[in-house]
């Protein structure tokens, strides 16, 4: 993961503390971290205008298992404003306290204003900078096991099942692409229970042209798309295999299909059209580490 420290965003008004970390400046952190089954081009598309309220979304981390992976990793160490209901805040006084974080307490009324409609925070919010990921040679050099590459996914909960599946499976990592990724905080992080702390993932401005430095660093790329003439299982073998998965809506863009050594399709004998993309990436991990063993 980034080794990159994170923004410590400043306290306001005097709350019950645990732990005896003094108060200070907020330190200087990383930038915010930002994102693909049919084809159509990549095209370069304009950055959207800023929402406040999705910003402040994807600073926000919830619920038991997103904020406990946070604050067990070591790029989050010390940074960010940890909030949490007195109930939990007994509960994770220890692992904040061996990870250099104070705990600010809030009545639950006070954190539910805070997060987005419908949050499920379960007492617990961890306001900090999504992490900023790493290069796409730390994640692909050496070449061994799977990558899973999205491109253009943008639906947080998918994404987050991805990162879920990828971690329970095996996965080195996630490629996503730069500008056209959901953060990964939020919603997504909640999908991903924890994982998106615990599984490396690298942002890359040009998925064709990752697919390139891939294939130099010895990796085989297999698109999934439901046009393909091979099955998954045909297609897959021991070999480097990044996973290409598209868009539920356009699926792998035409450019990035053509940079994809074989394009699959998973069989559904009982006549259903299509898997929802989560669900379609589960499958062929568990796929592609079988075929990695064998």
């Amino acid at each position: 993961m980034s080794s990159k420290s994170e923004r410590n965003d400043r306290k306001s008004g005097k709350k019950p503390v645990f732990g005896n970390r003094p108060d200070g400046p907020r330190d200087k952190g990383q930038k915010p971290a930002a994102q693909g089954f049919g084809r159509r081009e990549e095209t370069p598309r304009q950055p959207r205008s800023p929402d406040r309220g999705k910003s402040d979304a994807d600073n926000f981390l919830w619920g038991r298992h997103p904020v406990l992976a946070a604050l067990a990793n070591p790029a989050r160490r010390g940074m960010g404003r940890l909030l949490a209901t007195t109930e939990r805040a007994a509960e994770i006084e220890n692992n904040a306290l061996a990870n250099g974080h104070k705990i600010e307490v809030v009545d639950i009324q006070a954190l539910t204003r805070m997060l987005p409609p419908g949050a499920g925070h379960q007492g617990l919010a961890f306001k900090v900078q999504p992490l900023e990921g790493v290069s796409l040679e730390e994640l692909a050099d050496p070449a061994e096991g799977v990558i899973v590459m999205l491109d253009q996914l943008t639906d947080p909960q998918n994404v987050g099942a991805i990162f879920r599946s990828a971690l329970a499976f095996g996965a080195r990592g996630i490629i996503v692409q730069d500008r056209h990724a959901p953060a990964l905080a939020g919603a997504l992080a909640k999908a991903a229970v924890g994982a998106t702390e615990r599984l490396p993932h690298a942002r890359v401005t040009n998925l064709s042209r990752a697919l390139e430095r891939l294939a130099d660093l010895g990796w085989r790329a297999v698109g999934l798309d439901g046009t393909g003439e091979q099955t998954l299982e045909e297609a897959l073998d021991h070999q480097p295999t990044v996973l290409v998965m598209g868009s539920e809506g356009d699926g792998i863009r035409r450019l990035v299909a053509e940079h994809c050594d074989v394009l699959a399709k998973i069989p559904m004998p009982g006549g259903f059209e299509s898997l929802n993309v989560s669900n379609a990436a589960a499958v062929a991990l568990y796929e592609a580490a079988r075929a990695q063993r064998g």
